[in-house]
């Protein structure tokens, strides 16, 4: 049984409104760009899963008022669980449910620290830095596009490793960013530290998968907030340096592993979502065993006599 103590110090984590999000002033698109992709678009990116991007909060909070109405020794037992569930699996939950591959062979910036210098004035009159530049998410995508690339021929397909190793270089055929969108969702302050995972946009076998390029989604997750800071949308394609012109299609190494990579995503929703699910039954329960009943009575402590 975990003592309620420890389910306190487990809730004492920092809890985010949401009216924290704001929005960012600077794109990285030019309106004339916005203004192509407004009126014909191509092969738009899915949208995320239809879970509460709060829940994790909410979650959070849900738990502390079953303990201020008074748990039960077992109900205790059970909301330790669930505390310690969220505070072991919280990037699994938040990146996972939306087919984002978590493990460790395959998350491109894993804890990232983010600097001091990363951060900028929000207008000429503020006398200190605010938040982090919004050119630091590109940077950040790009490190991680590059070691999102590089971990799969060290580790996922090491029979490769050569030809994935040089994607990132400009020797052969290599991998150029054809366009990138940003998505802030709140302006993420040092210090933190940064999780970054990608994920195929489309499936490399559908009509919508282009025969030399492909899509990324792109989650930057705030480790201090628990949730995403950004998210970024790129278009890549595949790229003959020596013929100076992109390949007719992508190289059979790189659409084998696209495959491979799609499958595994669609698991990792599944799985993922199943897991949210289970762990909001859970809570329900709790719920419903101690304030959500007519006979509930908030458990305010007492003095001592």
């Amino acid at each position: 049984m975990i003592p309620r103590p420890a389910l306190q110090q487990q809730l004492a984590a920092p809890i985010y409104s949401s009216s924290i999000i704001s929005r960012r002033l600077l794109s990285t698109t030019s309106p004339a760009q916005d203004a192509r992709s407004a009126t014909t678009p191509q092969n738009p990116p899915a949208k995320p899963h239809a879970i509460d991007p709060r829940w994790l909060t909410m979650m959070k909070r849900r738990v502390g008022r079953c303990m201020m109405f008074g748990l039960k020794p077992a109900q205790i037992d059970e909301a330790g669980k669930v505390l310690q569930q969220l505070a072991r699996d919280w990037r699994e939950l938040v990146a996972g449910s939306e087919g984002f591959l978590t493990d460790e062979k395959r998350r491109s910036l894993f804890r990232h620290n983010v600097v001091w210098g990363e951060m900028v004035r929000s207008n000429a009159l503020d006398t200190e830095l605010c938040h982090v530049n919004n050119v630091t998410y590109v940077r950040y995508a790009e490190s991680a596009r590059v070691n999102w690339t590089r971990n799969i021929g060290t580790h996922i397909d090491p029979a490769h490793k050569k030809e994935w190793l040089n994607l990132v270089n400009s020797t052969g055929i290599g991998l150029i960013l054809r366009s990138i969108k940003i998505d802030y969702k709140f302006p993420m302050t040092s210090p933190d530290k940064i999780t970054v995972y990608q994920k195929l946009v489309h499936d490399p076998s559908s009509s919508l998968s282009s025969q030399s390029a492909f899509q990324l989604q792109v989650m930057i997750v705030s480790e201090a907030r628990q949730r995403p800071a950004a998210r970024c949308h790129e278009d890549i394609v595949t790229y003959d340096y020596k013929k100076l012109r992109k390949t007719p299609e992508l190289p059979p190494f790189v659409l084998e592993q696209f495959k491979l990579i799609w499958e595994l995503q669609e698991k990792a929703k599944v799985e993922w979502q199943q897991r949210i699910s289970d762990l909001e039954n859970q809570v329900r329960t709790l719920e419903l065993e101690s304030w959500d009943r007519p006979d509930a009575v908030e458990d305010t402590g007492s003095a001592s006599q």
